[in-house]
């Protein structure tokens, strides 16, 4: 590719949005485990009550179960489109660009739900110091991700 010297800015933001990508799908495992461990259990001939939820998160407000969900999934589709991004990175070619560009972007636009739904978590307030972490990893990773995806397209 024409050019090289972006090369190494795209390795360092490739190697740190993989480990926050699996730091956010890690702490929404956990938090998906508390979930299910913790949840609503209601006993035999009960009624389910009128505002039921079926993404009831006992920790965090009402906006957690959705942010966590998508922010699982944007970590594990983040964290794969970044062994794209390595490949392409080794190589750095014409050839490896489209998977790592179709990757990074697919992880990019799962990144940006799961913001969008982190932002409106910090508007509802009460959640705990796991969730916190997880919604400014997704925040961090919506930048971080778009110049990942600007450096490669910047070194062809």
């Amino acid at each position: 590719m024409a050019n090289a010297g972006l090369k190494p800015v795209a390795g360092l933001l490739l190697v740190l949005n993989f480990c926050m990508y699996v730091i956010v799908a890690a702490i929404g495992g956990w938090a998906i485990n508390h979930a299910i461990n913790t949840g609503f259990f209601i006993g035999p001939g009960l009624a389910l009550p009128a505002h039921f939820s079926p993404i009831y998160f006992p920790i965090g407000n009402a906006a957690t179960g959705f942010f966590v969900i998508f922010a699982v999934i944007a970590g594990v589709v983040g964290a794969a489109a970044a062994l794209a991004g390595f490949q392409h990175v080794r190589a750095w070619s014409h050839e490896s660009l489209p998977a790592a560009s179709s990757a990074g972007f697919i992880a990019w636009t799962l990144t940006l739900l799961a913001m969008g739904l982190a932002v409106k978590e910090i508007d509802l307030h009460g959640r705990n110091d796991r969730l916190i972490t997880m919604e400014s990893f997704t925040i961090i990773l919506s930048a971080t991700q778009l110049f990942y995806l600007l450096a490669i397209h910047g070194g062809g």
